[in-house]
């Protein structure tokens, strides 16, 4: 059972980002940012829960597209103000279709 530790950092607008990782593999997939209320909905639902900067709203990850991020660990840096979100992704983390929000390079390989 997960439980929220006491002391986390949010920032001056109350958000914490927090790094997606696929649990399996340890791909990153995406960074977002939570503030408690989404962070607490992620703990008690076992879904990734964000609050959108731009919409300045509460978004669950493929509530519309279906791409749902299965909690399975949730991991805090040593300074408590970086999370680390261990997810079994049911699809790809992206919202172009990529798996991971990370696939391009500054090198020449992409």
């Amino acid at each position: 059972m997960l439980r929220i530790p006491e002391g986390l950092k949010f920032d001056d607008k109350g958000l914490i980002p927090a790094i997606v990782q696929d649990w399996k593999t340890n791909e990153v997939l995406m960074v977002a940012y939570m503030n408690a209320e989404s962070l607490k909905k992620t703990v008690e639902e076992g879904l990734t829960c964000f609050w959108s900067r731009s919409r300045q709203e509460f978004w669950v990850k493929g509530k519309t597209s279906g791409n749902v991020q299965r909690v399975k660990d949730i991991l805090y840096d040593c300074d408590k103000d970086t999370l680390l979100v261990k997810v079994e992704p049911a699809g790809p983390a992206c919202h172009t279709g990529e798996r991971t929000c990370f696939f391009r390079s500054f090198s020449d390989k992409t």
